[in-house]
């Protein structure tokens, strides 16, 4: 039966009704004499979304993406029949297999026909079949890709038909900044509010807000660089087939175009024969910036302008900044040991070659679009003549941008002479970036390594333009250059650097126990306090920085110094944060403040960089207000840090430590008291959100509701959040897609400013600690006490393979050595999420929403009803719950798990308790089946996977009870390498299939 139809069908059988509209989207409040309310937008439009965001395909404009992913597919089979005719069958047969199982989901024969094909497979043809299904979902995924782009384009077409209050560039929908702004003027208007006023109080919130979107590598993201921008290249030929002007021939020629990237994708190795340098991962990140984000962030900027300039008679400042973007990748050293002080240099100086680079480009440019020679300001006229032994002596502008190319090579050759050092790293960078235009007389010019180098000229050239006439001229590269300096600087992005508290404590004990004061690993925090402080404020450094390698500190301890070395080395805008994981007290912060002062980092010279700690277990997030308090008292402190605060919170680890739910609301009760403490001290808090791809770590797969779903004055315009894994490129892996993303964040943090938030009532409390104390309680049970736990983990999931993959640089574990809890929150999430059990994502949650009497029930469902957060929560636990899949996770038990009682008695335990959070969640939203707009994750985009995911689980366990069941000493065997080859791209296949996979 045709691929279309068997789809059509299960679609049809999984199809409910969509519940998109946020619950909390009423009540705004603003100005001090007027109140603005906020009232649906009788316009609204429902966003353009991934597949992942649907209730179920459409039959009329979902049809395109139906038929991309049948003509791709046909294409792959056919590319994989010439090359493997065996291969060829396997494959269709088990998406034969599968297809049957996702159209009748109650049919137990799909699923064992599939065990038993894989019990037949041979190693090599097991490598070609995930190979296979691997490739065919990272088709699907482009395919999306495509079809988004399409939605975006046919919503706009389809807007076009309404009146609005405002017209634009930007879509009409409800977490768009054009929805977001017009509704609110629109319905208040219609109150007697004055219009300037709305205007007003919107520009201001808009023109002061500060987004950033921190980058982080994390093996979620299991594509190679080369892959992903062939990927990307099958989604734009697939949009040139949309076009009605294409003749016969450009639509064979762009057919063809397809076959030949299959053809090639099929021909390569995606296979890693090494683990990713942190160098590679952060070249990684670049190439992100490089091919979309360095074309998007502009073109969003002068769109959101536009749309200013339409729905509130103002333009954005030249150089506002709505989004920003920094990394941690290369400056993360927390358990990870391949990032050295060398590396994280080596990272921010090719970073910095980056950003010369493309700003060369774009001078080269813009030296070709102002060949003006006349009417110039006295500013610019001044600013040209203090350049000499120029070729362009009446083309001023000419003439300054000549000078700044001069200066920008200059930078080029400096970084790569820094880089020319590790012949490896210079390889590598030189085979993955273009070539620049020789510039002559670069020798003697000054290198550009601050912002403000560059962005004075640029400002003179445009201020002199617009005063003479030019404003069109004024209006276009230049100030997307402008732009792209304001956001990117000339670094691309800031690096935070990210270490573990117990570094700095063991490098002020070496020192203290070097001093002869004592051990400062044996003060308590009083002693630490005081010392601390007597230090930051004294003139003297603890020891000559000169003689650091001769003081007999262990090699740790020296690595963790020699990093605050190379720190200080760096320009102070290269860098971002100084995170501390595991931050535990307030010393922990002071003793970062006093390794940055030892090398010559303080908040006076303005070169310190802002320490941020990250709390991230249940424990440290309950004292965590405590622990600001101390430091907001201490006034040496106040003073350093000038009235604004960063504080992490880790949702991911506190969720491993404690359960989803109680991680869920110790977050939301330490953000609350953070908030407090901080107002009490007149700080301005930011808080930074630890997040994972995952609902397990903490996302959310609707940016716009994860937003407004945070605790009450907690945000206040400022939002700080990593970007992950596959996130990065689902988010930003397309310059429309990415303008998409930005105007959601931009939207949602505008609109959180303006949104009356639903305070708890008191009781509502009490039952959300009732519920916390339970669902931890039930949580740990399972996870710490039960002793079959650990060996059925490792057993039932890929979690002991993953270390030995290369998939990412970091060890999976913090310590080697340790158990399941050194495991970090990544692995943990991961090893559940391929076994289709999501374990780490609902355990404890049936038992806290499961009240032993009426009363806790009926204010379980109020709550539900009436507290946006509490809705959003169990929405995404629904969500979750509802892509758990029984029969796959209780293969890899009945494959790969002991025939012992108490193993297979906890497996039982385990799926009862998924039974009873289901039975939970559906008592809670008073329904009979999921409920939610989350849970519309399952519908569209499983129902379209899950014939190409099922058979890659099952697959999977099979190679995982055949690696387990070989012999260790025939290591290198060609059977064994065939396999494990196999076991990687399996992982990989259901990593791309479920796309938030970690």
């Amino acid at each position: 039966m045709k691929f279309l139809i068997l789809l059509s069908c299960a679609v049809a059988l999984e199809g409910l009704n969509s519940n998109s509209t946020s619950t909390n989207a009423s009540a705004f409040v603003i100005a001090p004499q007027q109140k603005l309310i906020y009232v649906n937008n009788p316009l609204h439009a429902v966003s353009v979304e991934p597949l992942s965001q649907l209730t179920a395909p459409d039959e009329i404009n979902d049809a395109p993406l139906m038929r991309d992913i049948e003509m791709l597919n046909n294409m792959l089979a056919e590319v994989v029949e010439r090359d493997n005719p065996v291969v060829h069958d396997l494959y269709t047969r088990f998406r034969r297999h599968g297809l049957n199982r996702a159209t009748n989901p109650d049919d137990p024969e799909p699923l064992q026909q599939m065990i038993r094909c894989a019990k037949d497979i041979n190693p090599e043809n097991a490598l070609g079949v995930m190979r296979t299904f691997a490739l065919a979902l990272n088709l699907v995924n482009a395919a999306e890709v495509c079809h988004r782009l399409r939605g975006l384009r046919r919503s706009d077409a389809e807007l076009d038909a309404f009146e609005s209050i405002s017209t634009g560039p930007l879509p009409l929908v409800e977490d768009s900044a054009r929805g977001t702004i017009d509704a609110i003027v629109r319905e208040n208007k219609a109150r007697g509010v004055s219009d300037e006023q709305i205007k007003e109080a919107i520009y201001e919130k808009l023109v002061c807000q500060r987004v950033e979107l921190v980058l982080t590598a994390h093996p979620t993201e299991v594509n190679r660089r080369t892959v992903l921008r062939k990927y990307r290249k099958i989604a734009e030929t697939l949009a040139t087939l949309d076009r009605l002007d294409l003749n016969p021939f450009e639509r064979r020629q762009t057919l063809i175009d397809l076959r030949r990237l299959i053809a090639t994708l099929w021909g390569t190795n995606e296979i890693r024969s090494a683990k990713p340098t942190p160098q590679q991962e952060a070249a990684g990140g670049i190439a992100i910036i490089e091919s979309v984000l360095w074309d998007a962030v502009p073109a969003y900027v002068r769109k959101l302008d536009a749309q200013c300039q339409l729905s509130l008679d103002r333009c954005l400042p030249l150089n506002s900044v709505p989004v920003k973007f920094g990394s941690w990748i290369g400056g993360d050293r927390d358990g990870n040991p391949n990032v050295t002080p060398e590396v994280t240099h080596e990272v921010i100086t090719h970073q910095r070659l980056r950003a010369a680079k493309l700003f060369l480009s774009d001078l080269n440019e813009l030296y070709n679009e102002l060949p003006i020679c006349g009417r110039f300001s006295p500013n610019m006229t001044q600013l040209a003549e203090t350049i000499q032994d120029s070729p362009d002596r009446m083309e001023l502008y000419r003439r300054v941008i000549g000078n700044l190319r001069q200066r920008l090579v200059k930078t080029i050759k400096e970084c790569e002479d820094i880089l020319s050092t590790n012949a490896a790293s210079m390889n590598y960078i030189m085979a993955e970036t273009a070539t620049y235009k020789r510039v002559s007389g670069w020798e003697t010019a000054e290198p550009i390594y601050k912002a403000t180098e560059l962005m004075e000229p640029l400002l003179i050239m445009h201020d002199s333009l617009v005063q003479t006439g030019f404003e069109l001229v004024a209006d276009g590269l230049l100030v997307d250059i402008i732009r792209r300096l304001s956001i990117f600087g000339m670094t691309l992005v800031p690096l935070d650097i990210r270490e573990e508290s117990t570094k700095h404590k063991m490098a002020l004990d070496a020192i203290t126990k070097y001093l002869g004061v004592g051990s400062y690993a044996e003060w308590n925090e009083t002693a630490k306090l005081q010392f601390l402080q007597a230090e930051l404020a004294g003139k003297r450094p603890l020891f000559r920085t000169t003689d650091l390698n001769n003081l007999g500190f262990d090699e740790s301890v020296v690595k963790t110094l020699e990093t605050f070395r190379m720190l200080s080395s760096l320009e102070h805008e290269s860098l971002g944060a100084y995170v501390i994981s595991q931050a535990q007290t307030a010393s922990d912060v002071l003793a970062v403040m006093l390794l940055q002062k030892q090398f010559g980092m303080e908040a006076e010279k303005k070169n310190m960089l802002r320490v941020v700690p990250l709390f991230e277990t249940l424990d440290d997030l309950t004292n965590a207000s405590s622990v600001m308090n101390t430091l907001f008292s201490i006034s040496l402190y106040i003073r350093a840090i000038n009235g604004k605060q960063e504080v992490m919170v880790g949702y991911s680890d506190s969720a491993k430590d404690a359960g989803r739910l109680a991680a869920c609301w110790s977050l939301y009760e330490s953000q609350e008291k953070m908030a407090e403490v901080a107002k009490k001290f007149n700080v301005e808090i930011t808080f930074f959100h630890g997040k994972g791809g995952t609902v397990g770590r903490g996302g959310n797969p609707a940016l716009y509701r994860a937003v407004l779903s945070h605790p009450p004055n907690t945000i206040n315009g400022r939002f700080r959040v990593t970007e992950q894994g596959e996130m990065i490129t689902q988010n930003f892996g397309d310059i429309q897609i990415a303008e998409r993303t930005l105007d959601i964040y931009t939207s949602a943090v505008l609109r959180e400013s303006f949104i009356h938030h639903i305070e708890p009532a008191k009781e509502w409390r009490s039952q959300m600690q009732r519920v916390s104390d339970v669902s931890c309680a039930d949580y740990r049970h399972i996870i710490r006490d039960e002793p079959s736990f650990v060996p059925y983990f490792r057993q039932a999931t890929p979690e002991l393979e993953l270390g030995s993959l290369n998939i990412g640089s970091r060890p999976a574990k913090r310590n080697p050595k340790g158990g399941i809890e050194s495991l970090r929150a990544i692995p943990w999430t991961f090893a559940w999420t391929q076994t289709r059990l999501h374990l780490s994502a609902w355990l404890g949650v049936g038992e806290g929403l499961s009240p032993k009497n009426d009363a806790d029930r009926k204010m379980l469902a109020e709550m539900y009803n009436q507290w946006p957060w509490f809705r959003e929560t169990v929405d995404l636990i629904t969500m979750i719950l509802s892509k758990t899949d029984f029969s796959i996770s209780k293969n890899y038990e009945d494959q790969l798990v002991e025939r012992r009682d108490d193993l297979i008695n906890l497996g039982i335990n385990v799926r009862r308790k998924l039974e009873e959070t289901r039975r939970a969640v559906l008592s809670v939203q008073r329904s009979k089946s999921f409920t939610g707009p989350h849970v519309q994750i399952v519908r569209a985009s499983s129902t379209i996977r899950a014939p190409y995911i099922d058979p890659i689980n099952i697959v999977q366990a099979e190679l995982l009870k055949r690696l387990r069941t070989m012999d260790d000493s025939i290591e290198k065997s060609e059977e064994k390498i065939l396999l494990s080859n196999a076991l990687l791209v399996s992982i990989n296949g259901i990593a791309q299939g479920l796309r938030n996979s970690g």
